[in-house]
């Protein structure tokens, strides 16, 4: 296969970004790229206000240069209901667009590979798979712990909970109280849903007192549901997050001036001109990043930078993916700006097993950064096994 070379749109002087994003800069040839599309069952269904999923689906990419490997997880949530993305989707999209695209290239920044991945007709949650095992190799290349290689100095992260929606809130409150008490996260999201928001926060102020607490309502709302909001202004809460739909950015900077609960945009927050427009409108105070979302840790840092350059926190969300996705945000997390704690939460809280080992784990609230070259986790070929409904792998000849 003839070799390719991509030319990077950061040395024209692409904005914004440390100068260690561009070195150290590894040669990486892709010599070999395996898919395996796995499926592993929850500890209980998630459900939010648009939906609900039992199973974790995610595609595992691991891509081979010079005797490594470097491992990424394509992450779409099962169904439509969470975004265009699904995991059917990205297997397509992957075996007949990405892989064999990116087999044979010879790349030397980040800026390289995202360059050829941002001219693919294929979905950001497709890309983030082969773009941050790409990291990976270029890590380990370096001989550097993934978060260091992202500009990470944090040698442990936060780690907040994130609680689903119930049919009964006592059924709620007893999962925030097994999991505070477990692994002591330092903070607590719950999820809401039109006439079921203002009563679920009193219950947990009513039994956990004034721990930090915010909301994720996943775009439910609209601007007829103002006097909730106004309600909820009164609970002495972090922020609202994504409290209307994602292109509803004039709606949600009109909630902005009429509450002073900061607004944290997610589902709006797909790309860096998104973000700077959001910022232009008011629509936000606070910035969540899903790597799997924006692309991979490319546009992550982008839009990190911008966030930077106009004083707004950000904090680092999940899917939840599985633990390749999960270890992958906490090593973003450890990056300057991102000052909230990180809903990457523990293997065992979300999945009945995972696919690295060792698992995700959080202590006292906290999740400690890998010391290794590279994403810091193994894969063991056994787990991929158990849980692999199809799998392909490209080489060149």
């Amino acid at each position: 296969m003839e070799r390719s070379r991509v030319q990077s749109p950061a040395r024209s002087g692409r904005p914004g970004f440390r100068d260690n994003l561009e070195g150290p800069r590894p040669k990486l040839r892709i010599d070999e790229i395996s898919l395996t599309h796995v499926r592993v069952p929850l500890v209980e269904p998630f459900r939010i206000s648009s939906g609900a999923v039992a199973e974790k689906d995610a595609i595992v990419v691991a891509i081979r240069s010079g005797g490594l490997t470097g491992y990424g997880e394509s992450s779409p949530m099962a169904g439509a209901f969470y975004s265009a993305d699904t995991p059917e989707r990205s297997w397509r999209e992957l075996r007949e667009i990405v892989a064999p695209r990116l087999l044979g290239c010879d790349f030397e920044t980040p800026a390289d590979w995202n360059a050829l991945l941002d001219s693919l007709p294929a979905g950001k949650f497709t890309k983030t798979g082969p773009e941050t095992a790409l990291w990976d190799l270029a890590a380990q290349r370096a001989g550097v712990p993934l978060a260091q290689f992202l500009g990470g100095s944090r040698t442990t992260v936060d780690s907040g909970l994130a609680v689903g929606l119930y049919d009964q809130p006592r059924d709620m409150l007893a999962r925030i109280e097994r999991y505070l008490a477990s692994d002591g996260y330092k903070r607590v999201k719950i999820k809401i849903e039109p006439g079921r928001d203002v009563d679920l926060v009193r219950a947990v102020r009513t039994q956990f007192g004034e721990i930090p607490l915010f909301v994720d309502a996943n775009g439910a709302y609209g601007p007829d549901h103002l006097d909730v909001f106004r309600r909820l202004d009164d609970e002495n809460l972090m922020m609202f997050e994504q409290p209307f739909p994602g292109p509803d950015l004039e709606g949600l900077a009109e909630l902005q001036s009429k509450v002073r609960t900061p607004l944290c945009l997610d589902e709006s927050l797909e790309s860096a001109a998104e973000l700077r427009r959001a910022i232009a409108l008011g629509s936000l105070r606070i910035a969540n990043f899903k790597i799997q979302r924006v692309g991979g840790f490319y546009h992550a840092l982008e839009m990190l930078a911008i966030c930077r350059e106009h004083n707004i926190p950000a904090w680092v969300g999940t899917m939840p993916e599985l633990g390749i996705g999960q270890a992958q945000g906490a090593a973003l997390a450890s990056l300057d700006g991102f000052v909230y704690p990180t809903d990457v939460e523990a293997s065992l809280r979300w999945f009945c097993d995972d696919i690295v080992d060792p698992p995700i784990a959080v202590q006292d609230g906290q999740i400690e950064m890998p010391r290794a070259p590279g994403l810091g986790y193994r894969v063991p070929a056994e787990k991929l096994a158990r849980y692999c409904i199809a799998s392909d792998t490209f080489r060149c000849s």
